[in-house]
């Protein structure tokens, strides 16, 4: 069983764990729903729930005595969201991507152990994958979570691999010398490829961005289904991709990918 850390308050986690729980619902839910899942006693989740109510996270519907997210969450996120000169400059790298190669491009952060997608600008491409602001996405196994992990320090990446690569399509990596080769691979050519290890009918491509230090926490990639994206295309993208990741590094502190 893992150490708890005695500064750390259960209660409090668990409060969280329910919150996400009607967060990530796509309709509203249930005490039951909730209690069943996130693993925890339905009496204490009804207590977490009202308390939720009671602070403005949660609407509860009187009539069907069921739950939804409220719109006290979006305060939250004003300031991480807000518009400022950092997220012109990403926003100006992606629709300069976009307008080269008209495909959507997507702009993603590391948060704890996945990554999160932030920022997109459409493309022109009636075709394509196009994943929505807010989805998270494994490390080891998409373009976006491999190119930053790769720049992470060697505890961090110890810690993806302990806690398990699991298989997602045909050529998910899911062996520890396989993802330590592939990352020093990204590291020594400044990109990353999904190719068949998220989904057996999608191909992705990704760049990292430096800040100052040498720190990665963000990047841009591309994604596209396999009958358009073939490794020659992906090998295209590259160039503009890399370019302009390279000038946004600069603008922001950090110095650009070399070999």
């Amino acid at each position: 069983m893992a150490k708890q850390n005695l500064n750390t308050s259960t209660t409090a986690l668990k409060a969280l764990r329910v919150l996400e729980a009607v967060a990530f619902a796509s309709t509203s839910v249930s005490t039951s729903d909730v209690a069943a899942s996130v693993d925890i006693d339905k009496a204490a989740v009804y207590r977490m729930l009202i308390t939720l109510v009671n602070a403005g996270y949660v609407v509860r519907d009187e009539k069907s005595k069921r739950y939804r997210l409220g719109y006290k969450v979006v305060s939250l996120s004003r300031n991480l969201l807000a518009e400022n000169k950092i997220s012109r400059l990403i926003r100006h790298t992606l629709e300069k991507i976009s307008a080269a190669t008209e495909e959507t491009v997507h702009y993603s952060v590391l948060d704890g152990n996945e990554t999160v997608l932030v920022q997109k600008v459409k493309g022109k491409q009636l075709i394509a994958v196009d994943f929505q602001i807010g989805d998270r996405a494994r490390m080891h196994c998409t373009a976006i979570g491999k190119v930053m992990l790769a720049f992470q320090n060697s505890r961090f990446i110890e810690s993806i691999i302990d806690a398990g690569l699991p298989k997602f399509a045909s050529r998910t990596i899911t062996h520890p010398d396989e993802i330590q080769n592939e990352l020093q691979k990204i590291r020594s050519v400044g990109y990353a490829i999904d190719d068949h290890e998220l989904s057996d009918d999608m191909r992705c491509i990704a760049v990292p961005i430096f800040e100052g230090g040498g720190s990665v926490q963000s990047g841009i990639s591309i994604s596209g289904p396999d009958s358009r994206f073939d490794m020659t295309k992906l090998h295209q993208l590259k160039i503009p991709m890399m370019k302009s990741a390279n000038k946004l590094s600069e603008q922001i502190g950090g110095s650009p990918w070399s070999s």
